[in-house]
């Protein structure tokens, strides 16, 4: 039996035997079913699903293992993962949330900027993952506008025409792609620890008021990608962006580069889940397009002038 061997895993975990004297179902996202099991030595938090998601699993345990070593921002330990008997799990610490302090939110703040002040070499990450339900590729490459086009843009743009929007994606999307270099001429971003998929649903307070991130697709990118995912669906606090703006300030360029770097995000809610997400998906790139070519006009006139 599955919880059986999940008690197993924990027991092996403490090095002393656990059994669950209680389980319930819990919120656990749209993908995984998830539990809050409760044991004489402990609580934690486990998802489920079937075991073609075991990938998934170990990808989202060994980003927050990655997030952990960072050291600037609290993540749920992982404890275990693996499959039994048809399905998937993760066992992960269980942090119990609450509303948060009046200091919470710039504290986040001041946390995510720690975050992004981890770096590495190259941009992408030494295994892939996910975002959501869609597969993630992180091959690491230095050029981080070579990255961005065939590992974000690219890959969610050709997954949109397998997908039957080839007619209003593909053109607007070849235009965008040649773009790209355009949206970096005098910006070079590091590559950054980042979260990945950072919506308001994937953080939170500790119940003694300590930010909490979680359901990771960590990679290292640009930062400005983290950003601007908080602003695509809402629900972060303005004393979270005045912190992490005095912690780490932002490229003037960031107010242009953000719905660049949301349109993956759209792309992919268009790709798993179409309706209007297509059209807005189609309207960002239009809006990107233009945006260059009116800045390219502008430089030409200006070199005219001069």
């Amino acid at each position: 039996m599955l919880w059986r061997y999940i008690e197993s895993t924990i027991a092996a975990h403490l090095g002393l035997p656990f059994k669950i004297e209680s389980k319930r179902s819990i919120g656990g996202g749209s993908i995984n079913d998830a539990y809050l099991v409760e044991g004489e030595r402990g609580r934690y938090f486990v998802k489920t699903n079937s075991a073609s998601h075991q990938d998934m699993f170990a990808a989202e345990r060994d980003g927050l293992i990655e997030l952990a070593a960072a050291n600037a921002i609290r993540v749920p330990n992982p404890v275990a993962g693996g499959e039994h008997l048809g399905q998937a799990f993760l066992v992960m610490e269980y942090l119990p949330l609450g509303r948060g302090q009046p200091y919470s939110a710039e504290l986040l703040g001041e946390k995510l900027a720690a975050l992004h002040r981890t770096v590495s070499a190259q941009f992408g990450w030494w295994r892939d993952n996910t975002i959501g339900a869609t597969p993630q590729h992180n091959r690491t490459n230095p050029d981080w506008v070579a990255f961005w086009r065939e590992h974000r843009l690219g890959f969610q743009l050709d997954l949109a025409c397998e997908n039957g929007y080839a007619p209003l994606l593909r053109k607007l999307g070849d235009q965008l792609l040649d773009a790209v270099p355009n949206f970096f001429s005098d910006y070079h971003p590091v590559p950054s620890l980042l979260h990945g998929d950072l919506w308001s649903g994937n953080y939170g307070y500790h119940e003694n008021g300590e930010p909490v991130i979680f359901d990771p697709a960590v990679y290292y990118g640009d930062r400005e990608t983290d950003i601007a995912m908080t602003e695509l669906f809402g629900g972060f606090p303005v004393g979270f962006y005045q912190a992490y703006r005095a912690a780490y300030p932002l490229d003037a360029g960031y107010s242009v580069r953000k719905e660049l770097y949301n349109l993956y995000h759209i792309l992919n809610h268009a790709n798993l889940f179409g309706g209007g997400y297509v059209q807005q998906a189609a309207a960002t790139m239009l809006r990107l397009v233009d945006t260059r070519a009116n800045h390219r006009r502008a430089g030409e006139g200006a070199s005219k002038k001069s």
